[in-house]
């Protein structure tokens, strides 16, 4: 019976997995068709040719340009983030301040306010100190909206650290900002792999905040810069194929290296101490 119930478990998994990875080879496949035959032939056929050309046609079309935009924009953005939340509930969860619950508080208020409500608020002050259409509003905003949500997932791990640790640090003479960079961001190096992947997820994917400030295609991200890029490939679907792929791939490739770490930061936030 047990072997049957995993048996049945594996099954369904696998299932679920086909279904989820099959959209992604589909694509793949699409971008690597012509026009006749993605209409004349079914949508399931493998190409009679792989139009490799499809991938090169895009790239030295300009999309090249919002894709580095997206990844300095992205990687920066996490960095501010992962940095500023690590130091606040650090100063939060290890050090002793009458304020320290009410400035927990005034973030995890953060985690109630719909993300874009605030559009008209940030435009107006964006617009005051000259950040619009400058990619920094978009670092600035992403870092904002992500810390409420990155603590969050930093409070479980940093209250279960062992306060031996940092007792025997300061008995050797090292001060706090050492203690921090030196020992207890190391030690949190699982957690942040997770609040990494997911800060990428929601970087990488937003459209609503680069469509509102960014008007520049030197600025623009994927996500927004692909809608004027497969507006020039209208009639070439292949071509709009290689497109989502390239802007697909980045997110894949972070699950693909990074998977095993999301699991045992989480793991180790849970079962910690």
């Amino acid at each position: 019976m047990k072997r049957a119930g995993y048996f049945i478990l594996y099954l369904c998994l696998a299932i679920v997995a086909i279904f989820q990875v099959f959209p992604v080879i589909w694509l793949f496949l699409f971008s690597l068709k012509n026009n006749q035959e993605i209409f004349s032939k079914s949508p399931f056929s493998l190409p009679t040719e792989f139009r490799w050309e499809n991938y090169s046609k895009v790239w030295e079309g300009g999309i090249g340009i919002y894709f580095w935009n997206s990844i300095w924009i992205t990687g920066v953005a996490i960095l501010l983030t992962v940095i500023l939340a690590s130091m606040a509930t650090f100063a939060i969860t290890r050090m002793q301040w009458k304020l320290s619950k009410l400035v927990l508080g005034l973030f995890m208020v953060g985690l109630m306010i719909p993300i874009h409500s605030a559009i008209i608020p940030l435009f107006s002050m964006f617009l005051n100190v000259n950040l619009i259409d400058n990619p920094w509003s978009i670092v600035i905003t992403y870092t904002a909206y992500n810390l409420p949500i990155t603590m969050m997932i930093l409070l479980g791990f940093y209250y279960t650290l062992p306060r031996e640790i940092e007792e025997a640090a300061i008995m050797d003479g090292c001060s706090v900002h050492r203690m921090f960079f030196k020992i207890i961001l190391p030690m949190t190096i699982p957690i942040m792999s997770t609040t990494v992947i997911i800060n990428m997820i929601y970087n990488w994917n937003e459209f609503v905040f680069v469509n509102t400030f960014i008007s520049s295609d030197q600025y623009k991200t994927l996500t927004v810069g692909i809608q004027n890029f497969i507006g020039q490939y209208m009639t070439d679907w292949g071509a709009i194929g290689a497109t989502l792929i390239i802007s697909v791939l980045p997110i894949l490739l972070a699950f693909l290296f990074f998977s095993n770490k999301v699991v045992e930061g989480i793991s180790s936030s849970a079962v910690k101490g």
